[in-house]
């Protein structure tokens, strides 16, 4: 089974940016805590600043991986292009969010993925990414 994590904007600066919404750990160092949770899976990642590169990165894995877990972060709520990308693949897509966006701004209570998506999960901090996971098996 092969599954990507794809994540958005400002999520290269986890572990430093905002500790008390996103944590202290940085996500290369849980990734590699997934992979060993998750051997019989072949996960990769994937993490863009620039909303071209994350629809690009749909395109190319979106006909031929088992499950895209995508964090698009602030894009979720403001790109309609990565809305469409997840419209426009075969492959399901869970969407996943670190903090509740349903108790911060109200305009990060919209998402142009959900509709889309296979599921979503927010709040509940890195685990969420392990429970996407554990979606697909």
């Amino acid at each position: 089974m092969k599954i990507i994590i794809i994540n958005g904007p400002n999520l290269n600066l986890l572990g430093k940016r905002e500790p008390e919404i996103y944590g202290a750990k940085n996500f290369e160092d849980y990734f590699r805590e997934l992979q060993l949770n998750f051997k019989e899976i072949e996960l990769s990642y994937f993490q863009s600043n620039i909303e071209g590169e994350i629809i690009d990165k749909l395109h190319e894995v979106g006909f031929n991986y088992d499950g895209i877990i995508l964090n698009a972060a602030a894009y979720t709520h403001t790109s309609v292009g990565i809305g469409d990308a997840v419209k426009g693949i075969e492959t399901p897509v869970v969407e996943v969010h670190i903090s509740n966006i349903h108790a911060r701004e109200a305009f990060r209570q919209h998402s142009y993925i959900s509709p889309n998506a296979k599921g979503v999960l927010f709040g509940f901090g890195l685990k969420g990414y392990d429970l996407a996971i554990q979606s697909f098996l």
